[in-house]
């Protein structure tokens, strides 16, 4: 008999969970929207897509292997949910030896259009921060040695910390930096930035109809290198709130 109720409740235990599978299979999930912090707001700014632009700073593109000419702008994304606030302990990404930082002015759209002029383009900033755009360099590498896209190394999870956004429209030149434990790691100024925001907008908006809520990472200065365990990483831009974070 105690052999009988126990095989029972094997099963009862087994169609219990099947039911609890079945019914949370067949429940239309909810999803939370990614924000990022105002500076001086308890609102947070909802993030709807993450783009990135490449080598928009001449002695980067230097340190990259690639010329500094005055090119079109080449973009790449990042998912939404790759923000980060400023102040968070960040675990080591996985599959990488070589993960690099990358500061850069972050502009927050408010409106958005598609075949901008450059000229109409500035009205749609929501406001402006600072972020560190994190690389799985070896992973970049063997991708690009291979000819293949370059996700997984740019767009994994609690790739793109980002400091409180301030409003309005960012400066035009001014100090781009990022320190580690304190040590200077790049140094630059926005002034430097090969194809200003203005264009960066209107061209991206070529592309894809830019809307409210979209980030665009709009590049790095020279100095990138590599992020090591325990260390504290802070960026800085002028006239934003920092960003700052640790790696476990």
């Amino acid at each position: 008999m105690p052999e009988f109720n126990n095989g029972c409740k094997l099963r009862l235990s087994r169609i219990q969970s099947q039911a609890y599978l079945t019914r949370h299979m067949n429940q239309i999930p909810t999803v939370a929207v990614p924000t990022i912090a105002i500076a001086g707001s308890r609102d947070r700014f909802p993030v709807r897509r993450i783009f990135c632009v490449g080598h928009n700073y001449a002695d980067h593109a230097r340190e990259m292997g690639a010329g500094p000419e005055r090119q079109p702008p080449f973009f790449f994304t990042k998912p939404a949910d790759a923000v980060v606030d400023s102040g968070q302990r960040l675990p080591y990404p996985p599959h990488t030896a070589d993960l690099h930082h990358e500061v850069e002015l972050v502009i927050a759209l408010g409106a958005g259009g598609s075949d901008l002029a450059p000229l109409s383009a500035l009205a749609l900033i929501f406001g402006y921060a600072v972020g560190i755009d994190l690389t799985r360099r070896d992973l970049q590498a063997a991708a690009k040695k291979s000819s293949r896209p370059w996700d997984m190394s740019k767009g994994f999870d609690r790739s793109a910390p980002i400091g409180p956004l301030t409003r309005g429209v960012p400066p035009s030149a001014g100090a781009i930096a990022l320190t580690i434990d304190g040590n200077p790691r790049q140094n630059g100024d926005l002034r430097e930035m090969i194809w200003g925001v203005a264009d960066i907008i209107a061209i991206l908006s070529t592309y894809v109809a830019v809307a409210a809520g979209d980030l665009i990472f709009t590049g790095t200065p020279a100095g990138v290198g590599a992020i090591e365990r325990g260390q504290r990483v802070r960026g800085s831009i002028a006239g934003a709130e920092p960003v700052e974070v640790t790696f476990d």
